[in-house]
């Protein structure tokens, strides 16, 4: 007879976000017990207020807490990033990261792990190689952000394990998703560039089960949070388009892309990453949609 596993306490900021909604959704169902940092009034016994942009938090939200999961950051899908967006894209993930450091240092019991979002924006452009944990920082906006991402999450002294979780983009209804669901809705889905650049994707339910993984599993550092099955630009817009039965005749140049969304075409739409979950698999994580065809069926109820 197998022992049930040991129910924890998860302190989780962005809880109500794309991802962090479906994460309660999970650690809920398994017996966890969740707790939330929000911006606001706190209205149940489980929420604690907290301010990363002026750095102040409740120290009582860190009291007999298992693990923290820090899932905040201005939404890159937000178009378009202007310079001052782009402040706030940085600004929003490295205040977080060092707030709940900060209170994680001061805590008298500190939690045994952090589990803190990064991306797989910090490889850059890299056409032709398969990019691990192993491989050195690329070049580019999204690259120096996550860079400094990172950064603000070491802990240099204490007990505390940390994890920053490399993702993808994550299939489904929201996040940095919108935008392109939205175009394919309206029938004006496209290919970008020559639409074999690499999108290193995953799906919703994996993320937050990666995550959910990550809570008892004893790897540190850098993970990559994205599918097994390698997947080109024109893998995933084509099969939105055909899922959502829209039109699917539009390419849109490299050129035009980067003129009209700078930054932001460049890094999210004409980058090329091959991103392999190495260290997830070796681990003995299990993927649940294998393939970016299966994410796109599982999030529009196929």
């Amino acid at each position: 007879m197998t022992s049930k596993p040991a129910t924890l306490t998860v302190l989780v900021s962005g809880a109500s976000g794309f991802i962090g909604s479906e994460l309660v959704r999970q650690l809920e169902v398994d017996g966890h017990t969740v707790r939330r940092l929000v911006r606001s009034q706190p209205r149940t016994a489980e929420e604690f207020r907290w301010s990363p942009d002026s750095g102040e938090i409740d120290a009582s939200a860190l009291e007999s807490v298992d693990a923290v999961v820090n899932l905040s950051g201005a939404s890159t899908g937000r178009l378009p990033w202007t310079r001052g967006y782009k402040k706030q894209i940085l600004a929003s993930r490295v205040n977080s990261t060092g707030t709940l450091v900060r209170a994680i240092v001061a805590a008298k019991n500190p939690p045994a792990v952090l589990l803190n979002g990064s991306a797989v924006g910090i490889y850059g452009d890299r056409p032709g190689e398969k990019l691990t944990e192993k491989s050195v920082k690329g070049d580019g906006f999204l690259a120096e952000v996550v860079d400094r991402w990172e950064s603000a999450a070491r802990l240099e002294t204490g007990t505390t394990r940390v994890v920053t979780f490399r993702t993808g983009v994550v299939v489904g209804q929201g996040g940095a998703f919108t935008p392109l669901l939205l175009l394919t809705k309206i029938g004006l889905g496209a290919r970008f560039g020559t639409g074999a650049q690499n999108w290193p994707w995953i799906s919703l339910h994996d993320e937050a089960a990666a995550i959910r993984h990550l809570l008892t599993s004893t790897l540190s550092g850098p993970v990559n949070l994205a599918g097994p099955t390698p997947a080109t630009s024109n893998d995933v817009t084509s099969y939105l388009a055909r899922r959502l039965h829209r039109w699917y005749i539009f390419a849109i140049p490299r050129r035009l892309i980067t003129f009209l969304l700078r930054d932001a075409g460049r890094d999210l739409l004409l980058t090329s990453e091959d991103v392999a979950p190495d260290l997830l698999l070796a681990d003995g994580f299990t993927f649940t949609h294998r393939t970016v065809r299966q994410a796109i069926d599982a999030a529009f109820g196929g």
